[in-house]
């Protein structure tokens, strides 16, 4: 198959704030090796794509401020390859945005959405399940998400019922009922249950005539303006475009209220990766149930604990049970994995006493 009408939208505005304090504003988890292999989470997906498309026709949309940074770290990319967002608008601006560049170079390109920061598993299997999506989408009016097998009742996900009858001539292919964002977890328990959810991967195929008409029916008012964007587009009237757009997932915008979503499911292991529990979840543990990334780290009486400390510092743990240590831009940080939700106010509440005490950076 040919992939020169291939394109890929990489969406890399996350502020990634629940990993503080590895993650910090100024360089989100995308910008991280969260993973611990010596490549940052946007480093990793744009190599992935690079197997389904040529490389220029990876576009990373990412807030303005960060624009410096991806070109850091995926070096030549040409001017418009990296598009900065002066706000951020979640994910139905961004697609659109890229959308727009796209549509400037090749008006029937096929388009693939990713996340720039979740974790997969087994690349061959990736890209044949992307392979697949892509002839289906090309051969039908379209468009495609890709779910992973639940194993957990994990409310940080979305997920996706779909209908039990495969498409029939698309393997593992099926029509799509409802999403459903982040349920509580007797809720999910209940899914995962009844056999007919998948987790919501992020990850969209669609042909760019299917992708414009789904905005102009669902999402006019972001169509009119966004399509009518140019790669020499001035920064004050990009500015102004999002400043009066409307802030929406292309979730809610679109794929719930579209009657021509299907869900491939994938048979390539998946995360998020959106929290420190996640990420214990696709590490490696040691007989102790400790999940060790970068650093040197020596355990004694210690179990299941999630730590992540740069790969210069050496860590000696005694006796600590289920605890995250995280250690980044000079602040560690040790607390109960089962108060990760916290985690928000304890950044809150250094930023204020580093504002008191003028060590702001």
């Amino acid at each position: 198959m040919s992939n020169e009408h291939n394109w890929v939208i990489i969406m890399a505005g996350g502020l990634g704030s629940r990993f503080w304090p590895v993650s910090s504003v100024d360089c989100p988890k995308q910008f991280v090796d969260t993973m611990g292999v010596g490549r940052s989470m946007l480093q990793l997906t744009f190599e992935r794509m690079e197997k389904l498309c040529p490389r220029d026709h990876v576009i990373v949309v990412t807030g303005e401020q960060y624009t410096d940074r991806v070109r850091e770290q995926v070096p030549g990319l040409l001017p418009w390859q990296v598009l900065g967002e002066p706000l951020r608008r979640n994910t139905a601006p961004c697609i659109a945005y890229a959308a727009a560049v796209i549509a400037q170079m090749d008006p029937e390109a096929t388009i693939i959405v990713s996340p720039a920061d979740h974790a997969i598993f087994g690349l061959d299997r990736f890209v044949r399940n992307l392979s697949r999506a892509i002839n289906c989408v090309q051969e039908h009016d379209w468009i495609i998400t890709l779910g992973a097998q639940p194993v957990k009742p994990d409310t940080s996900y979305g997920y996706i019922q779909f209908r039990d009858d495969p498409v029939a001539d698309c393997e593992k292919l099926y029509e799509v009922v409802t999403f459903t964002e982040k349920p509580p977890v007797e809720m999910a328990r209940q899914m995962i249950a009844s056999g007919e959810f998948f987790w919501n991967t992020g990850l969209l195929v669609w042909r760019l005539p299917v992708l414009r008409k789904a905005y102009e029916q669902f999402l006019p008012s972001i169509a009119e303006t966004f399509f009518g964007l140019t790669l020499n587009t001035s920064h004050s009237m990009l500015e102004q475009v999002y400043s009066q757009c409307e802030a929406i997932s292309v979730d809610n915008g679109i794929m719930e209220k579209a009657d021509n979503v299907h869900v491939l499911a994938a048979s390539f292991g998946w995360s998020d990766v959106e929290t420190w529990d996640s990420l214990y979840g696709v590490f490696n543990h040691d007989k102790q149930g400790n999940a060790l990334g970068h650093g040197m780290v020596v355990t004694y009486d210690t179990h299941n604990c999630m730590v992540a400390v740069p790969g210069d510092m050496t860590v000696v743990l005694d006796g600590l049970d289920n605890y995250i240590v995280a250690a980044g831009n000079d602040t560690l940080l040790i607390c109960r994995r089962k108060n990760e939700d916290k985690i928000f106010k304890y950044a809150n509440d250094v930023e204020m006493m580093q504002l008191l005490y003028g060590k702001v950076k």
